[in-house]
């Protein structure tokens, strides 16, 4: 590796001014000197592009006419449905109370191109964007500031314009109204959005940080109508039964809560000549239709009360669709490939409560699951165990560091512990498949509980240093699959045959999400996010500085460690560098087992009616069933005739 890299220039020149702990209710956060993100040739030079990508290697050239992966030809037409389970109050996504109906964001666009129904675009590139809303994006190489120019053209599903107004008056909205971490944290970072005229929106950045993100970030806010939110009095933050009034190509139709949502493709929809546009956004409508339990979901879809299914259950991949829809072929099955890293499911610790903020007692309760009896007797050996936030990618930690990796974490000092520079990165442990409790497991998780202090009483259950017994509780919602309840079922029961004092928490949806909102629980059975590019949105998963309030951070993980390492991914100049500080992450994460890792299936499972059609070689980054699938009417019929759907 050369000695003359970017990263390793300019980390070694910071190396003795590291920051201190910040004394704040928050926890502490450390990170490089400000000013390291500052670049040398000022605001000299500008660039104008139809796109942005922090590297400035976008794949599509500015007359391109589509994304590679679409079918420019695809028909439109026809209805796509899928089910949901739980329940929900109202159609406002952007609440931070209350259960919003799914994907009742889709009705809003940004500056930059975004996937109605939260998948990544385009699907092929994890570091490019393009513009949508905007025509072009312009930004001084220091990225200091950046300025949108939109299309005169825009315009929301009322008929009436778009303009900067609507988007400057959107993002005060998200600050004073939006979710706390995503406020606080573009406070910290976005000094103004301002509109310069009807069609021209700046942005200026603060001075004397990492502004790698930021264009993107701004680009990436949905823009509703002022005078929507003028009219209605609405608020951002609380639920509500009407939709705010965005610009993107579907509108809310019809509605009945708690059981279903129709989407409908908007016809005078103002952007289906953009190029970001074609070949997607093909079926007339999307409904989701809603149930309060897996079983009445599934034999729904035999019926035919919904068409597409993207299959979670194991059990039910393997022994649930041996029925006549299967048998005649009216339905298909569809292994399809995935390119992103599986969702860093298993149990999390809620790092804010003891006993888990105790490294010791989060490694010995991981040692109580068994992954490879559950795997082979719950999932029908039909999963894979994962050991990475970003499993089966060259982001994911392997060995004991090197090259840029090292080079980075070398200059964390004493932030780094010495067995996670030497030592091979963390891995899940390994199990007895034919018995529900390792007794090796066992013994290596007794020596780490009275490592830390614990010990068992005469009534055979352990208590810590202070003779309290120690007692917590996985909360799971109603709504949770009976595979997933087995899965917790069976922990807690290891656990308590090992004297630890576990129990279930379950509770109604609602409770559920509120609960986790606020932080309200011991353990749970969820996900983190994966990341496959470094950005500001990563101190919303894992920093300290949002921790407490971010409801992406579930564990409320404080660590200096990795808002150092987070803060050295922001700082890197190439594709090479970032990946290297990625890597980093991985390996901290893991090592501060922060989560107990269940496993994961390689394949998008999908059964549906046997009347959607996708392109054959599909991106990497998105399945894309709602977004460039299409209907192929005649297969339609053809089920009709057949009696197969009403």
């Amino acid at each position: 590796m050369s000695s003359k890299s970017p990263i390793r220039e300019l980390v070694l020149k910071r190396r003795d001014v590291m920051l201190g702990m910040a004394a704040s209710g928050a926890g502490a956060a450390m990170g490089f000197q400000p000013g390291f993100a500052r670049a040398s040739d000022g605001t000299s030079e500008l660039v104008k592009s139809h796109g942005y990508s922090f590297f400035g290697d976008l794949k599509y050239p500015p007359d391109f006419t589509h994304f590679d992966y679409v079918n420019p030809d695809a028909p439109k037409g026809g209805e796509i449905s899928m089910s949901a389970r739980g329940t929900f109050d109202g159609m406002n996504r952007w609440a931070s109370k209350g259960r919003p109906g799914l994907y009742s964001g889709l009705v809003a666009e940004a500056m930059l191109a975004r996937a109605p129904f939260d998948e990544a675009v385009p699907a092929d590139s994890i570091t490019d964007s393009y513009c949508h809303l905007a025509k072009s994006v312009e930004y001084p190489k220091s990225k200091e500031w950046c300025v949108f120019h939109i299309r005169p053209e825009a315009r929301f599903s009322d008929g009436t314009q778009l303009t900067a107004h609507d988007a400057a008056f959107t993002h005060s909205l998200f600050l004073e109204q939006g979710i706390r971490s995503f406020a606080r944290s573009v406070k910290q970072r976005i000094s103004s959005v301002e509109a310069i005229d009807d069609l021209t929106l700046r942005a200026t950045f603060v001075d004397g940080i990492s502004r790698r993100s930021l264009i993107s970030q701004v680009g990436s806010t949905p823009v509703f109508s002022k005078a929507w939110y003028e009219k209605t009095g609405e608020r951002l933050d609380e639920p509500s039964l009407l939709t705010p009034l965005g610009s993107g190509p579907y509108v809310v139709d019809d509605f009945d809560i708690n059981r279903y949502i129709i989407y409908k493709r908007n016809p005078d929809y103002w952007g289906w000549h953009l190029p970001v546009n074609v070949g997607r956004h093909n079926f007339d409508r999307v409904r989701v239709e809603y149930f309060l339990d897996e079983t009445a979901e599934f034999e729904a879809f035999k019926a035919g009360e919904y068409t597409f299914r993207q299959e979670g259950s194991t059990k039910r991949w393997a022994t649930g669709y041996d029925f006549p829809g299967v048998q005649s072929g009216s339905i298909k099955r569809e292994e399809l490939p995935d390119g992103l890293p599986p969702s860093p499911v298993g149990f999390v610790f809620n790092m804010q409560r003891a006993p888990f903020t105790d490294i010791r007692v989060r490694e010995a309760l991981s040692l109580a699951f068994n992954f490879e009896w559950v795997s082979a007797s719950l999932q029908y050996g039909l999963t894979t165990q994962r050991h990475s936030f970003v499993q089966n990618t060259p982001l994911e930690a392997k060995g004991p560091p090197s090259g840029l990796e090292k080079v980075l974490l070398e200059t964390l000092g004493d932030l780094v512990p010495a067995e996670m520079m030497r030592d091979d990165a963390v891995r899940a442990h390994t199990s007895n498949p034919d018995t529900v409790s390792d007794r090796r497991n066992q013994r290596k998780a007794l020596k780490l509980l009275q490592d830390a202090g614990w010990s068992v009483g005469s009534d055979g259950k352990f208590r810590d240093a202070d003779g309290t017994l120690v007692e917590f509780d996985i909360m799971l919602s109603s709504s949770t699959s009976d595979t997933a309840e087995a899965i917790i079922t069976t922990y807690v029961q290891t656990l308590n045959k090992w004297g630890i004092t576990a129990g279930m928490d379950k509770v109604d949806s609602a409770q559920y999400q509120g609960r986790f909102l606020d932080k309200d629980f011991d353990m749970m059975y969820t996900r983190n996010h994966a990341f496959m590019s470094a950005g500001t949105g990563l101190n919303q998963l894992y920093g300290s500085e949002t921790a407490i309030v971010s409801s992406y951070n579930p564990q409320s993980l404080q660590s200096p460690l990795v808002d150092a390492i987070i803060e050295g991914s922001l700082q890197t100049s190439s594709r090479e560098e970032e990946e290297a500080a990625l890597m980093a992450l991985d390996r901290a994460l893991r090592y501060l087992r922060i989560q107990i890792p269940s496993g994961y299936v390689a394949e998008n499972w999908v059964a549906s009616y046997d009347m959607y059609e996708h392109p054959e070689n599909l991106p990497p980054l998105a399945l894309g069933a709602l977004d460039f699938w299409w209907f192929n009417q005649d297969k339609y019929e053809a089920l009709k005739a057949s009696g197969a759907l009403r």
